[in-house]
């Protein structure tokens, strides 16, 4: 049985794939090559484990303390016995490193999403005129209207429109850092209606997501880890969680009653069990 005390951290470690944890492993050892802050021990083990595609519970642990490590600042894990901090004080240090307010009530996810959506948005920024055009008519409108910010709002705007729920905004950003950072993207299982249109996306969010990561100013070291680790771990979230239609595998938003891509009635929906009824 694992012993991550962290719960929130738990969750999510505890229901990954292999595929999904092995990158994780791969952002926290720098593909096997070893951090200075990480033992070259835990290090060795982590990877070979992770190459194995046998992450067990011990190894998972470890996963968890080490990104824990990472965040915390060196002299205040001292103080705190080595065990670096909560993966919510974690998270709320990236939010605000990519200066988003984070309120004491909002749930972990949805601050990932904050961050999925963030990095989302200034990767947009970062194409040209002409990228974002293409993407506006890859995703059906004829053209993306106004300039600068304006374009990028209008864009994101579309993106959502478009039916990109969280699951899929997560997939697209965690598999663009693993391509700019490990030279792979992610493993997708899923296949049918619930991946649809992520090839779209892929490319030239892909393409911007690669510059902004090279751009930003990330003054630690260990941002180079949690930062990445964060995208992960939030898509590895969502990917416990996304529900997909039986009829079509097209993602189910929260709470719907019917799949907005084939219209079939989802089968634990009170709404539209009592919609049924009327």
């Amino acid at each position: 049985m694992s012993q991550i005390t962290d719960i929130h951290l738990a969750e999510v470690l505890n229901s990954a794939s292999q595929d999904d944890l092995a990158i994780l492993v791969d952002h926290i050892t720098d593909k096997g090559a070893g951090r200075i802050a990480l033992a070259s021990d835990v290090c060795a083990r982590l990877y070979a484990a992770a190459q194995r595609k046998e992450l067990g519970d011990a190894e998972k642990t470890l996963i968890a303390e080490e990104l824990q490590r990472y965040a915390g600042n060196t002299i205040m894990n001292i103080f705190r016995g080595g065990e670096g901090i909560p993966y919510r004080e974690l998270l709320c240090d990236v939010a605000t490193r990519f200066k988003i307010d984070v309120s004491p009530v909002e749930s972990v996810a949805d601050i990932e999403m904050a961050i999925i959506k963030k990095v989302l948005i200034q990767s947009v920024d970062k194409m040209t005129p002409e990228e974002r055009e293409e993407m506006a008519k890859q995703l059906g409108a004829k053209r993306v209207v106004g300039a600068g910010p304006i374009a990028s709002s209008a864009l994101i705007a579309l993106i959502r429109s478009t039916g990109f729920a969280p699951y899929k905004l997560a997939a697209i950003v965690a598999n663009a850092i693993a391509r700019a950072l490990l030279g792979r993207g992610l493993s997708f299982a899923a296949t049918g209606t619930l991946m649809r249109g992520i090839s779209v996306l892929s490319g030239p969010v892909g393409w911007a997501i690669t510059i902004l990561w090279a751009s930003v100013d990330l003054a630690s070291p260990a941002y180079r880890i949690t930062v990445p680790c964060v995208l992960q771990i939030a898509f590895m979230r969502q990917a416990a969680i996304v529900r997909l239609c039986s009829n079509c595998e097209g993602e189910l938003a929260q709470h719907a009653a019917f799949c907005m891509h084939c219209g079939t009635k989802v089968p634990d929906s009170t709404w539209a069990t009592e919609q049924a009824a009327a």
